[in-house]
């Protein structure tokens, strides 16, 4: 398989795009899906928006699995203009629209707010009212006009579950290695080493399917 990079050029037009349940549905990208928000912050408020990233910060450590559900690769959060702007900047394998479906679900489930509570025009009845989550965030989306990927259209499954056959290739090289020492030959039995070596065969075979 030969992984090629690939950049794509985005028209400012939308009109040419399928419509979703909130609007024009873009495409996936050789980044993936993502956007780019961009919103004031409420007077005083900047504060309270970086304790939010602190927040996030600590329930990831409680929860590694905290934000699975958004299927995101990465998140970026950004205060400038003396911190009365605010830019979220997110990066994800679902579509736009099931993205802040997904993060409104999650942030109820968890009982945490979000830190755009902090941001003018953002609806207070955002928890009962999920379709004016939505309209906030198309409203405030500032579309790229390329994107482009080192390795286009990988998920962050696809790029874990790599990581997970690489880190169980290594171990049976390790392995194998350590068949070559003396000292190892004669503290093991050749059986118990094969053994070793099958078991770690097996995970590796695990992790590909």
């Amino acid at each position: 398989m030969e992984i090629k990079p690939q950049a794509v050029v985005i028209p400012k037009e939308t009109d040419h795009l399928p419509k979703g349940k909130y609007g024009p549905v873009y495409p996936k990208s050789p980044a993936c899906y993502g956007f780019t928000i961009i919103a004031r912050v409420k007077p005083g408020r900047a504060a309270a928006i970086r304790e939010y990233g602190d927040k996030i910060s600590a329930a990831l450590k409680e929860d590694p699995d905290f934000l699975a559900p958004l299927k995101l690769h990465y998140l970026r959060w950004v205060l400038f203009d003396d911190d009365t702007r605010f830019m979220y900047q997110g990066i994800f394998d679902t579509d736009f629209d099931q993205y802040t479906e997904d993060a409104v679900a999650l942030f109820i489930k968890g009982g945490i707010n979000t830190a755009f509570e902090d941001l003018e025009g953002f609806p207070d009845d955002w928890k009962t009212n999920p379709e004016a989550f939505v309209r906030f965030v198309r409203e405030h989306q500032c579309p790229s006009f390329m994107e482009y990927g080192e390795y286009p259209y990988v998920t962050a499954d696809e790029i874990k579950k790599a990581l997970r056959i690489k880190a169980a290739f290594s171990e049976i090289l390790d392995r194998v290695q350590a068949l070559n020492i003396k000292d190892a030959l004669s503290k093991m039995p050749d059986q118990m080493q094969a053994l070793k070596i099958n078991d770690a065969l097996s995970e590796m075979l695990d992790q590909m399917q």
